[in-house]
């Protein structure tokens, strides 16, 4: 980077941090497509396996820490839960897939509840898929990207938890995950490393949020 780049990356990621310092609020769960709030903001949406961290991550984003509810019982999203940024954008908080204690009945009606929104959301700027720093991708993570593809939405992969690992170690499994990706249309070409208990990487996580709605403080 030039110091000139140095110093842009710099101002956006404060302007971004001053952005998420905005008040934030719970909207809506939704359990049907009919009750989508009406599509007058930008959105980002967090999607991944159940357990893997979306509400820490999203109360990390915001500086809160009971903004979205995180449970110690993998697949209690079993709605789409909208939260407002001070009426600059929404963040969305997709069910989780993967190993839900629910019935099958159930959890195939709210990962379709998922995928509509995916499908059919006009305001919906990107998708941020989290996966497990200490596992990466698995196979049960294949459907999501396909339906990703197949909604054709912009989506980018972040990695969550990465204090669990060495730095090396989240650096090779962020290598490895760019590679998986770098062939499917609607991966967006990097990936970032998270961790919402320490912090790291969520101030470019922020800016990469801010850039993609197009918002500003």
């Amino acid at each position: 980077m030039t110091p000139e780049e140095q110093a842009e990356a710099a101002a956006e990621v404060e302007a971004a941090r001053v952005l998420f310092a905005r008040p934030a609020t719970f909207v809506l769960g939704c359990a049907k497509i009919e009750q989508l709030p009406e599509p007058d903001l930008p959105e980002v949406a967090f999607a991944g396996r159940s357990n893997v961290g979306k509400s820490s991550l999203i109360n990390g984003l915001v500086g809160m820490h009971k903004l979205a509810r995180a449970s110690t019982e993998p697949g209690r999203t079993r709605e789409v839960n909208f939260f407002d940024l001070d009426g600059k954008m929404r963040l969305v908080d997709l069910p989780g897939y993967g190993w839900a204690k629910a019935s099958k009945s159930t959890v195939k009606k709210f990962q379709d509840l998922g995928r509509d929104y995916l499908r059919g959301r006009v305001t919906l700027k990107r998708v941020y898929l989290l996966i497990d720093a200490r596992h990466g991708l698995k196979k049960v993570d294949d459907e999501a990207l396909d339906a990703l593809d197949l909604s054709a939405v912009s989506y980018q992969i972040v990695l969550t938890k990465a204090d669990k690992i060495k730095p090396h170690e989240g650096q090779k499994v962020a290598e490895a995950t760019l590679k998986a990706v770098s062939k499917r249309p609607a991966a967006y070409p990097e990936v970032l490393l998270t961790s919402a208990e320490k912090g790291t990487g969520m101030p470019e996580l922020r800016a990469a949020i801010m850039r993609a709605t197009g918002t500003t403080p």
